[in-house]
């Protein structure tokens, strides 16, 4: 049964992704959005959403609350739709600046030494494009991503991530960590989001409850001496963004390797904090985050 639906989700996927298409990018994150806003809240996890925001926010009025939840499934219906796109977004095909990118001076010091990073970041906006802006800037970068459960859906995002965001695409798990470190090791930077649920590894405080975070920014950097560079995305309008990119920094190292990696880790939870409250409508308030 489980194959059934996937396959039929997969074939729902792709006449949409051809609906789009004919439409034209703005056209089709519009429609993206409008879809968003009135297909997303007959999911389930609209109770998770509701827990995540009090977690996260505290008690606010039911109006805040629509605008966050409405905003966020706007913007997943805008990225969903813009999938099509991402050949347009990778060559400039967009006929307008699609993306303002802040802080290149920090770029450029990282490509003219050639160093070894790790850019984190969050589910904001099209999150898809902060690995793309990176790759057409000219860093040596590769990205982690998590494979789609649908595998029929999986063989053709994998596809289009590697022909148009990024060409060193690795997946999530024990046997991608081994590519992660060889990749640092040939001096690539590594990009990943870092604010999904992971099923292993230590909790820390994200948005003071302890949440289960990945620990590989935090391994890389105290191993490979990688400096952390965090990353914000926002969408202004439509399918304009604009992307941060903050003061790299250096680690503090100790002689408790385990307290080292407990307090980089809540260091980037705190960031990302930041950044959620500073956008909380496009974040991705669906994961189960404190599970």
């Amino acid at each position: 049964m489980k194959i059934i639906k996937y396959f039929l989700e997969f074939i729902s996927i792709l006449s949409l992704f051809a609906i789009f298409k004919i439409l034209g990018l703005r056209n089709a994150s519009n429609l993206g959005g409008v879809l968003g806003r009135f297909i997303g809240p007959l999911f389930r996890a609209k109770k998770i959403i509701r827990e995540n925001i009090k977690i996260a926010l505290g008690e606010i009025n039911e109006q805040k609350e629509y605008e966050i939840i409405n905003g966020m499934w706007s913007n997943i219906g805008r990225t969903f739709a813009e999938y099509v796109f991402l050949k347009d977004f990778k060559f400039n095909r967009t006929n307008f600046n699609h993306m303002k990118i802040n802080g290149i001076n920090h770029l450029d010091k990282i490509k003219k030494n050639k160093e070894a990073v790790i850019f984190y970041s969050a589910h904001f906006a099209n999150f898809e494009l902060m690995a793309m802006e990176l790759d057409k800037f000219g860093i040596k970068c590769a990205a982690i991503y998590r494979p789609l459960n649908n595998i029929f859906l999986n063989p053709l995002m994998e596809f289009l991530r590697i022909k148009y965001i990024c060409t060193n695409q690795i997946p999530k798990g024990r046997m991608g960590m081994r590519e992660i470190i060889g990749k640092v090791k040939d001096g690539y930077s590594i990009a990943l989001m870092v604010d999904q649920r992971v099923s292993e590894g230590p909790r820390a405080l994200f948005f003071n409850k302890p949440a289960h975070t990945t620990t590989i920014p935090a391994q890389l950097a105290l191993k490979y001496d990688c400096k952390l560079v965090p990353i914000s995305l926002i969408r202004k309008e439509g399918p304009v963004f604009e992307m941060t990119i903050h003061e790299p920094y250096k680690i503090e190292k100790t002689e408790s390797s385990e307290e080292d990696t407990k307090n980089i880790t809540l260091k980037i939870n705190r960031t990302l904090e930041k950044m959620i409250l500073n956008n909380p409508k496009q974040w991705i308030w669906s994961h189960n985050r404190w599970k």
